[in-house]
């Protein structure tokens, strides 16, 4: 096969429309990537050059059932292996109309990367689960359609399933434009387009207060650094320079993303598991590290295959809002640009399982 170049395809343009007005993205993406991201939830602690982060984390027991009452002197933190004092630890929950924020979800659409028939089914297991849960859908909900001509975007949150329903019929996907017999070219612009359109949604959730959970509805996208060629430095510094924003990015506005993959397991799919570990270098930097499943995971998401009863899929994923906590931390400065922090927390407690975001790049 012809060797073609990386770059070019991550300079292509992507305009997204919003449900009132026009929003045009930076005619470059890499541009848009690299930029130094806007603060965001987190915020600088004066004095000492320290970042205050902001985790949410999930406990769960054996069983998988969500875990309550536990204290700050319960948890153990550690920043690149090395163990940090928590500045505050509050227990929360999503799933009451009294919450302080509310945790919102997120349900995305993805007629990029998924086949017609599969985007169709989705639709249809969309409106089944809309109308079964009427106007009480557990958590205010967004409806987020993605295809090769931009994204659409509910204008507000809502528990009625009826106005979900409403807004996802007004929003027909189509055919897609971009093909997978376009080969590599057209694989290398469907991820092109996914990674410009979630970068553009949570910049735009960022301006929303509380934790949002994103479910995104696609089998993902896949492109290896073996199949582009021969790379050059560049090439690494901007892949990482992606990295690094689309991560911070997820971070600031609070969003703990979810795959949902209705087509199943295919050939490949499992890939993803030799890229979770977290980017420390340009040099290391791969493609890999931008699937989907991979920035879920890192998100403290989960990732789904080979079921397509949605409606619990769905369900498993809003489950992480029933119960979890907010932890707050200071960061130690950073030396450079985009330096990466590893992130673990352990439970003091035998058969408790701690699931949140697993790093972070700090800017000195």
């Amino acid at each position: 096969m012809k060797q073609r170049s990386v770059l070019p395809f991550l300079l292509l343009s992507l305009v997204f429309a919003a449900p009132a007005t026009a929003i045009s993205q930076p005619a470059s993406a890499m541009a848009a990537f690299a930029k130094q991201p806007a603060a965001g939830a987190d915020a600088v602690v004066p004095g000492n050059g320290s970042t205050a982060i902001t985790l949410d984390v999930v406990v769960t027991d054996r069983s998988g059932a969500p875990v309550t009452g536990l204290k700050a002197a319960d948890f153990k933190l550690l920043d690149n292996k090395r163990s940090q004092s928590i500045l505050s630890l509050q227990a929360a929950t999503g799933m009451t109309a009294q919450a302080d924020p509310p945790v919102e979800l997120i349900l995305l659409v993805d007629a990029v990367n998924s086949a017609f028939q599969t985007v169709a089914s989705e639709r249809q297991w969309l409106a089944a689960y809309f109308q079964e849960n009427g106007q009480t859908l557990a958590l205010p909900t967004t409806l987020v359609v993605l295809t090769d001509k931009g994204m659409k975007i509910q204008e507000h949150p809502t528990r009625n399933g009826k106005a979900l329903l409403d807004y996802l019929n007004a929003n027909a996907t189509g055919l897609r434009a971009i093909r997978r017999s376009e080969g590599l070219e057209g694989e290398m612009e469907q991820e092109h387009h996914s990674l410009v359109g979630l970068e553009f949604l949570a910049s735009q959730m960022s301006k929303r207060p509380g934790r949002k959970l994103l479910i995104w509805l696609s089998p993902g996208w896949y492109i290896y650094s073996d199949l582009v060629g021969n790379w050059r430095a560049r090439a690494h510094q901007a892949v990482f320079a992606n990295i690094a924003a689309v991560s911070t990015a997820l971070r600031e506005a609070r969003i703990t993303l979810y795959s949902i993959n209705p087509e199943g397991v295919g050939e490949g799919k499992f890939r993803y598991l030799d890229y979770l570990k977290g980017v420390d270098a340009p040099e290391h930097a791969d493609y890999g590290n931008l699937f989907l499943q991979v920035l879920a995971t890192q998100s403290g998401g989960r990732v789904f295959f080979g079921n397509n009863d949605l409606a619990s899929l769905i369900d498993h994923c809003v489950a992480d809002a029933r119960s979890y906590y907010v932890l707050t931390f200071n960061a130690p400065p950073a030396a450079h640009a985009n330096e990466y922090h590893g992130l673990e927390v352990a439970i003091d407690k035998p058969g408790l399982t701690a699931r949140t975001r697993t790093g972070f790049y700090a800017q000195p």
